[in-house]
């Protein structure tokens, strides 16, 4: 839908924050000649119809809890909302820190892309796609609160989320995944502003994208409007706005066309993406406008005069809505409570009494361990909120009784139902929009939300760049990665995660955990509800040994421990997740041999990293008696080398085997890993310094080469 112009009597006061808003972004980046001021400019008069007239928010209270969210997808124009929160009044960013931008400022408040930890910021953005997709995150918050809580009167939870994406946010994958699934789920409350300039860094858009976003976007469900002059046109900007505040069945895209670099040189240039203008350029685009060239960093007092009642208006609506809560408490008593505590991020203070204590009746796969915890977890901790990349038939997460989170209005072939209340939900073949999704929704608040996504753990792989976003912003996300192993089996290489766990090992902030048997993965479910961090359980598709006696819930949570000792100990085996079965029996077969064997579980190396030298010494007998470990896993060496001399772990790629026949065919035997650590034993007796070298102990196993005719 193309609107009509609107009329507004503030065109001459949108006109001089436009002109002065550019030149003060041009100042900005000329200081330290770099920077990202093309879209910034050309985006001033978007920043006036959100800021001035559109967003609910609270300068004085930026976490204020009912304020409207707003993300920067294309985070590299964040001059743009530096600028408009500084016009608005919010009391860090100054006009010092406006200068910090790209500075050798410690502690600027102007990145080069929003930061999280910075006042009014609600989500890091940077990597292109990934705003957008923590924006669905962020108004399925929204709406799923506002389902749970909202009665007649007591609109607790009724804030929109606003985005702002670039044409280069509209080609990244985790983008377009988002986009199909707000529109499937109707997300009325989220409403995109599409900065249209057709200009990327490496020339014109079309060189690489020529299909019609509108047309996309309206197959994906969205409402869609389009402005046509939208580096200038406020009036209009805000008409589109308001239609879309009041859309009652889809997100809404408003289509708006701009001009990089306006009133610049290099206006409609890629050159104005990532550059400095020049100082002369920079003079000239003020004489251009009227101004003084010799002025820098000038903001007229009429400007901040524009804005100032939103310090006054924001001060209302947040005392409006802590007496709203304060007689929606009175009045619903119970459900308050639970409200004020989602509010403050508080878990129900008898929740680990809700988990089902572990059963040792017989061998178990860890991801049916997990399941039940899930299942418990959900009905009893309020905060959860559990979902597949479809896939829930093998994972099975979803709890009895539980609503999905649904278009209430859908009516699917088969009968699956739900509604914006529901606390479970189907992602579809999403697995990057699925994790991005989810640290939208932990940003929301912390605490309020707990999500918990879950594929097999392949396919976390796909996702690997919103979780270390997740890390990054230290947001807390837990992710059930099942089928984790090449014991996954007849699907072969391309589901056998091999290398996966060094990957996420690696990023800061994220918890990786693999459990051994049914008392760890209770140990590290409940480590990472507690931890406020970014978690991931991988977990076995086949039945494991249990340890009862040997292994604990509280063992776990160490990160590291001693699953069996023995004194004067001739080796270490290191088992992990469904191979400690391997190291287990084949330390036994040493045994028998004459051979005294430790042996050790490590299921989360960071949790263990983080005790103290000593702790950690004393788990891996670091003490000068030089007892080599040996490290037993389905997975490669890499990373393993901080805790062991040699591996027996996977050095090719996997095959497609039955599961109880794959071990057998790369090895993992007993009696073959227990000749070979007999072997390297000897050899370390023999020559010491094999301890200070990296041994990899098992064979290749020489793939037969097919028949071909």
């Amino acid at each position: 839908m193309r609107i009509a112009r609107a009329v507004s009597t503030s065109d001459y006061e949108h006109d001089q924050i436009i002109k002065y808003g550019r030149a003060l972004v041009l100042d900005i980046v000329q200081q330290y000649d770099g920077g990202h001021p093309g879209s910034a400019m050309g985006g001033m008069a978007l920043g006036i119809a959100l800021w001035k007239y559109t967003m609910k928010y609270a300068p004085n209270d930026p976490t204020y809890f009912n304020r409207d969210r707003f993300v920067l997808s294309n985070g590299h124009v964040c001059l743009l909302q530096y600028v408009f929160q500084h016009f608005t009044g919010l009391k860090s960013m100054t006009m010092d820190q406006l200068k910090s931008y790209h500075s050798n400022d410690f502690h600027s408040h102007c990145p080069g892309h929003p930061e999280i930890e910075h006042d009014a910021v609600e989500v890091t953005t940077g990597p292109l796609g990934q705003g957008i997709a923590n924006s669905v995150g962020l108004a399925i918050a929204t709406k799923n609160l506002a389902a749970t809580y909202n009665k007649p009167g007591y609109n607790l939870v009724d804030n929109k989320t606003y985005c702002i994406v670039g044409d280069a946010c509209l080609q990244e994958g985790p983008a377009l995944e988002a986009i199909s699934i707000a529109g499937h789920y109707g997300l009325n409350n989220l409403i995109v502003l599409y900065d249209n300039n057709q200009v990327c860094a490496d020339g014109s858009v079309d060189i690489a994208n020529t299909e019609d976003i509108s047309a996309k976007f309206k197959a994906c469900n969205w409402n869609v409007i389009e402005v046509a002059n939208a580096s200038e046109d406020v009036a209009t900007i805000v008409k589109a706005l308001e239609y879309a505040q009041n859309e009652v069945k889809a997100p809404t895209l408003i289509n708006c066309r701009t001009v990089i670099g306006a009133d610049a040189a290099f206006e409609n240039h890629h050159a104005d993406h990532g550059n400095s203008l020049g100082a002369d350029g920079v003079r000239e685009v003020k004489k251009k406008l009227g101004m003084n060239p010799a002025q820098k960093f000038h903001v007229p007092k009429e400007i901040y005069q524009f804005f100032s009642n939103k310090i006054t208006e924001g001060d209302q609506l947040v005392a409006d809505w802590k007496k709203l809560v304060d007689n929606y408490v009175k009045e619903y008593p119970e459900l308050g409570k639970e409200f004020l505590a989602r509010v403050s991020g508080e878990l129900p203070a008898d929740w680990k009494s809700s988990l089902p204590v572990q059963d040792y009746a017989g061998d178990t796969p860890t991801r049916a361990a997990a399941r039940g915890l899930v299942q418990a977890a959900g009905k009893a901790i309020p905060n959860i909120m559990a979902g597949c990349a479809d896939l829930s038939v093998s994972v099975n997460l979803q709890w009895p009784g539980v609503t999905y989170f649904q278009d209430p209005s859908l009516r699917t072939n088969c009968g699956l139902t739900g509604d914006y209340s529901g606390r479970y939900l189907e992602y579809g073949i999403r697995e990057h929009a699925m994790c991005a999704i989810a640290n939208g929704m932990a940003a929301f608040n912390k605490g309020t939300f707990i999500p918990i996504t879950s594929t097999f753990f392949m396919f976390y792989l796909y996702a690997a760049p919103a979780i270390r976003m997740a890390g990054l912003q230290e947001l807390k996300t837990i992710h059930i990665g099942t089928h984790d192993s090449i014991n996954e089996g007849e699907n072969g290489p391309t589901h056998q995660p091999i290398e996966s766990p060094s990957l996420f090992r690696a990023m800061l902030n994220v918890y990786y955990m693999r459990p051994v048997d049914s008392a760890e993965v209770l140990g590290l479910f409940e480590k990472a509800i507690e931890c406020p961090y970014t978690s991931m359980l991988s977990l076995s598709r086949n039945e494991v040994l249990q340890y009862p006696g040997l292994s604990s819930p509280e063992k776990a949570k160490r990160g590291g421990y001693i699953l069996e000792d023995v004194e004067n100990a001739d080796v270490q085996l290191i088992g992990a997740g469904a191979e400690m079965e391997f190291a287990y029996k084949a330390a036994k077969i040493l045994g028998r041999k004459g051979l005294k064997v430790r042996v050790l579980s490590i299921p989360c190396t960071r949790l263990f990293d983080e005790h103290s030298l000593g702790s950690r010494r004393s788990v891996l007998r670091k003490d000068g008696s030089q007892v080599p470990p040996v490290i037993v896993d389905g997975h490669v060496a890499f990373g393993w080398e901080r805790y062991s001399t040699a591996s027996y772990c996977m050095n090719t790629y996997g095959k497609s085997l039955p599961p109880d026949v794959i071990y057998e065919y790369f090895g993992y035997n007993p009696n073959t890993i227990a000749k070979k650590v007999e072997a390297y034993v000897k050899a370390c007796r023999a020559d010491p310094l094999l301890l200070h070298d990296y041994v990899d102990l098992k064979e290749k196993p020489k793939h037969d080469k097919v028949n071909k005719l």
